[in-house]
């Protein structure tokens, strides 16, 4: 049997310089993420507050925990210790709530926000017009307690490797407008997270610096 230390060795070999690996570990339990950690991995995503609230102090501090999950408003404050990044931000709402709890501790916390540019309407996130709107209309960057890192998205579920690229185009194509536009005094802007599993190949092509990879690393879910 494989093991998360050679299953990371393989996927890290594979990834170009300048492209970090989260490392998604919904649904493994802390033993598995622990053996990752050992393995040198400090970076994993989880989709669920309740696991990374039971997660996170079971494991050592200098894990960068990554939200990417829909982010339901009344999990916003219970997540805020922990999270250091949340990938998931779909709408000004969102945005501004972050601002509030982040204040209420004293942090500053990391976001990106999440484009949908998938054809699945389950999938959360702001259309390419509504981010480039709020990015003139000055509702991204108006937060002392929140730093706006880039963007993230995800692809449409299909075997379809052109539609993929096709839809990670555009989101690399908002991402220079919106770094061209609202964020053109921001060193914190540089962030472009998409790729999973199946299509992080194709995200790599088009600019991701962050690949959300967790099958390959941890095998099929544990629960």
């Amino acid at each position: 049997m494989v093991s998360i230390k050679e299953n990371l060795e393989k996927v890290t070999a594979q990834l170009p310089n300048g492209v970090r690996l989260v490392a998604v570990s919904k649904f493994h339990p802390v033993e598995e993420l622990a053996e990752a950690y050992e393995a040198g991995q400090r970076l994993f995503g989880e989709n669920r507050a309740q696991e990374l609230i039971a997660k996170a102090p079971q494991l050592p501090e200098d894990i960068r925990w990554h939200f990417i999950g829909h982010l339901q408003k009344n999990k916003v404050r219970a997540i805020m210790p922990h999270v250091s990044v949340i990938e998931s931000v779909d709408s000004v709402k969102l945005l501004s709530l972050i601002e509030k709890e982040a204040a209420r501790i004293d942090r500053t916390v990391d976001v990106l926000l999440q484009l949908h540019v998938a054809q699945e309407e389950t999938k959360s996130g702001f259309s390419v017009d509504e981010v480039l709107e709020a990015g003139e209309a000055g509702e991204l960057t108006c937060y002392p307690h929140v730093r706006v890192c880039g963007v993230m998205a995800m692809a449409s579920l299909t075997d379809d490797m052109e539609q993929v690229a096709q839809e990670f185009d555009l989101v690399r194509r908002t991402y220079l407008t919106l770094k061209d536009g609202p964020f053109d005094e921001s060193e914190d802007f540089n962030e472009l997270s998409m790729g999973m599993s199946d299509d992080w190949q194709v995200a790599v092509k088009y600019g991701a610096t962050l690949v959300r990879i967790g099958t390959a690393v941890f095998g099929p879910r544990s629960y």
